[in-house]
């Protein structure tokens, strides 16, 4: 039960509250170890190595440290005669800092209202939460930005972090986020992380393949849409990332639009196939929308992981 306590706790304060900017968050100190290793390896002979050792590094050293840690407040907790509760606290405030469901819509509604006031001010918004150039969208490409974002990072924010913490615990939660910040970070395929940042992208595939087909099932359960299933098999896999495609697809096919097309990241045009079939403006009912099935798939994921410690106790 107090598993079920960590999971609940730390995901109703990321529902409740998002990333307070006031509060030091572990993903920024996972940035800065990051940015410090690609300054110093990421050059002269060899980058894929070097970058694939510190991918490494940073992951195993994530995943060993945070063990470290809840192990000691677990003898802690049993000589002070609390039983697990000093490990659990600490389980819900890592789960709560892994989780970005709440930060992810609250960047996406501004979008839409930042766009409707102008596109000056909708480029500057969805700046925050895409990588690419936004200079030059217009209206409805920075909608759909905003929109394929949302697909995409329902998974990388929330699903694939609950898919880790059932199957490897709190530890796996932190190390799979130490694994997207650093895709996020240098996992791009231009010159100056293409060698370097090849492994970490690689990893990152690996680490959301599951999860990321397993958010596109989650969001068409949410939209009552599982009928859309063979749309989204169609769809999914024509996206360049292994993972990406599949939850656009499945919003693409909820919303009836289509995502995809050019995109300027770092000064290289990178042209993504179109998912969907249906190019409509998209409008704040369909943000609205999405945004509904997001937080139900969300809620259906945890769920899933109460129900299999609820048998888990069981048996």
């Amino acid at each position: 039960m107090s598993r079920i306590f960590a999971l609940l706790a730390g995901w109703l304060g990321d529902l409740l509250l998002g990333d307070p900017a006031w509060l030091p968050h572990p993903v920024v100190g996972f940035g800065k170890l990051i940015a410090a290793g690609e300054k110093r390896w990421n050059k002269g002979e060899n980058r894929r190595r070097k970058g694939a050792f510190l991918a490494l590094g940073l992951v195993l050293g994530v995943f060993l440290f945070t063990l470290a840690i809840l192990m000691g407040l677990h003898a802690a907790g049993e000589a002070l005669h609390l039983g697990p509760w000093l490990q659990r606290i600490a389980e819900a405030v890592c789960i709560f800092f892994c989780l970005a469901g709440t930060t992810l819509v609250r960047e996406v509604r501004e979008v839409f209202r930042a766009v409707d006031r102008s596109v000056e001010e909708g480029r500057t918004q969805v700046a925050r939460i895409v990588g690419r150039d936004t200079s030059e969208l217009s209206a409805q490409e920075i909608r759909t930005a905003a929109l394929e974002t949302l697909a995409e990072n329902l998974n990388d924010g929330v699903i694939a972090p609950l898919f880790w913490l059932l199957v490897l615990g709190v530890p796996g939660m932190m190390a799979y986020k130490m694994i997207n910040t650093l895709d996020s970070m240098i996992g791009y395929r231009n010159e100056r992380y293409r060698d370097f940042g090849r492994f970490a992208a690689r990893l990152d595939d690996a680490a959301g393949w599951i999860p990321a087909r397993l958010t596109a099932l989650l969001m068409l359960l949410a939209a009552g849409r599982l009928r859309l299933w063979p749309f989204v098999c169609k769809y999914g896999p024509q996206h360049l990332s292994p993972n990406s495609g599949w939850p656009e697809a499945a919003l693409a096919g909820i919303l009836d639009c289509r995502f995809g097309g050019p995109h300027n990241y770092f000064g290289e045009e990178v042209w993504k196939p179109w998912i969907g079939e249906n190019e409509r403006p998209l409008t704040t009912a369909d943000m609205e929308r999405a945004v509904r099935v997001n937080r139900t798939a969300e809620i259906l994921m945890v769920l899933l992981i109460t129900t299999v410690f609820a048998l888990a106790i069981f048996l």
